[in-house]
């Protein structure tokens, strides 16, 4: 374990009593867990404190864990170019309860935030600007989101007489889509050339 990380992670959850819950080491990186309702004065510790000085934010997603009651991580990753290291801050959400923004001490989380709603359905609060970003406008549901279907709700198709792009619900009219989960090597149940082989029967003559 790196003993630097350790101290640095026992420090910030000291300072922080009652805002952070723990912290741990994984594959040599630093993770504090924090409340959903404190991110804001975390973040800002993380940024101004002399022993941290993590100025740079990374990236900010998601982790859908379906059976927990609250069923998301959501999960921030800092950098601290003068300490040279990373951290990441994880928070425990339901599906009902928003979380604070953090653009008012990083002002670059604000299309991470956007990205995690659009892609998760996490509400951040006080964000100035909280529409989808990666999906279109109409789309239905939170396409990373573990229950989500893989075939979505909906398709778009060019339509030549609208002059337009079209949505219409997706549909599997495919047979081949009806698998049976059968070894494609059983065959279709009719003797085919090279069957006999199997059972040590006579080629038939040319």
């Amino acid at each position: 374990m790196d003993n630097s990380l350790d101290t640095l992670g026992g420090m910030i959850a000291d300072a922080l009593a009652g805002c952070v819950q723990g912290h741990h080491i994984s594959h040599g990186e630093l993770t504090v867990a924090a409340t959903a309702g404190d991110i804001v004065k975390v973040v800002k510790f993380l940024r101004d404190d002399e022993r941290c000085q993590f100025w740079c934010v990374i990236d900010i997603t998601a982790v859908d864990w379906p059976e927990r009651e609250r069923r998301f991580d959501v999960v921030y990753h800092f950098l601290s170019p003068k300490q040279n290291q990373r951290i990441r801050v994880k928070v425990e959400v339901d599906e009902g309860t928003p979380v604070p923004s953090i653009i008012e001490v990083f002002p670059g989380a604000n299309w991470f935030e956007r990205e995690t709603y659009d892609l998760y359905g996490i509400v951040f609060t006080g964000h100035p600007d909280m529409r989808r970003l990666l999906t279109d406008y109409g789309f239905e549901g939170h396409p990373l989101r573990k229950d989500f279907p893989l075939t979505g709700f909906v398709e778009v198709r060019y339509d030549d007489e609208q002059k337009r792009v079209i949505y219409e619900p997706v549909r599997l009219t495919q047979e081949f889509r009806s698998f049976d989960f059968l070894s494609p090597w059983e065959g279709p149940g009719y003797p085919l050339p090279g069957d006999e082989k199997a059972t040590g029967a006579k080629e038939p003559s040319q």
